[in-house]
């Protein structure tokens, strides 16, 4: 019984083909075509006023050089975000619950704002990792724990969008069933779990959004430290 619970969590398959990148590639379709009119309907509009908005706040903590990642961080943004969310409809797979697939996307992006750093401001970087006035028999273990911090940073996130959304995905589930088996012995418990249930979906799109929006966020002060 236990098991079944983690089933949700597996890759499917379909005749020996995985269908995860399959997955990450529908979110693309309810994306807005350019064409060359004028006015658009009211869902384009809707759909670039809040490509704005989203562009617009994560760029508020950069300065002009770090502007030159918009584009890739406000993909990643929206990539994320409608992942999330369509997770959360019935019979769907959620990407994002695989630490494999969120540490592809953390490692990388933090490694490249790491190399940024080195290559523009080198010596700012590694003084990251020796605050000022530091006693001097404090040096080597201070060095070693800000490595430490500074190499567990892709890690952290990949691990806190995992296990988020595999927590409110564990939660739904559970009281989904409780709400199920209740319903024949116990109608007026089974209407009290279905209102929590209810309460909880509302409470994991939230959730689905914010830790979108939490991991690109932090990505852009990573690399605000960096440029």
């Amino acid at each position: 019984m236990n098991l079944s619970f983690f089933d949700q969590f597996t890759s499917p398959y379909l005749l020996g083909i995985p269908l995860i990148l399959l997955a990450m590639l529908f979110p693309t379709l309810l994306l807005p075509t350019p064409n060359n009119r004028w006015i658009n309907n009211r869902l384009s509009t809707l759909q670039l006023w809040f490509f704005h908005l989203i562009t617009k706040q994560l760029m508020m903590p950069l300065n002009k050089k770090g502007h030159k990642w918009a584009l890739i961080l406000t993909s990643l943004m929206i990539l994320l975000l409608t992942i999330n969310l369509l997770g959360l409809l019935p019979y769907t797979f959620t990407p994002t619950t695989q630490l494999s697939m969120n540490m592809a996307l953390a490692f990388p992006l933090w490694l490249a704002t790491l190399l940024t750093g080195l290559r523009n401001q080198p010596s700012a970087s590694l003084g990251h990792l020796l605050p000022e006035g530091t006693p001097t028999p404090l040096i080597p273990a201070l060095i070693m724990i800000e490595t430490t911090s500074l190499l567990i940073r892709p890690l952290a996130l990949g691990v806190r969008l995992t296990a988020n959304l595999t927590a409110g995905h564990l939660l739904i589930q559970l009281i989904s069933t409780a709400t199920t088996a209740l319903l024949p012995i116990m109608p007026a418990v089974s209407a009290l779990t279905a209102l929590i249930l209810l309460l909880l979906t509302i409470l994991e799109v939230a959730v689905a959004m914010i830790q979108a929006y939490v991991f690109v966020l932090l990505l852009s002060l990573y690399l605000q430290e960096n440029i």
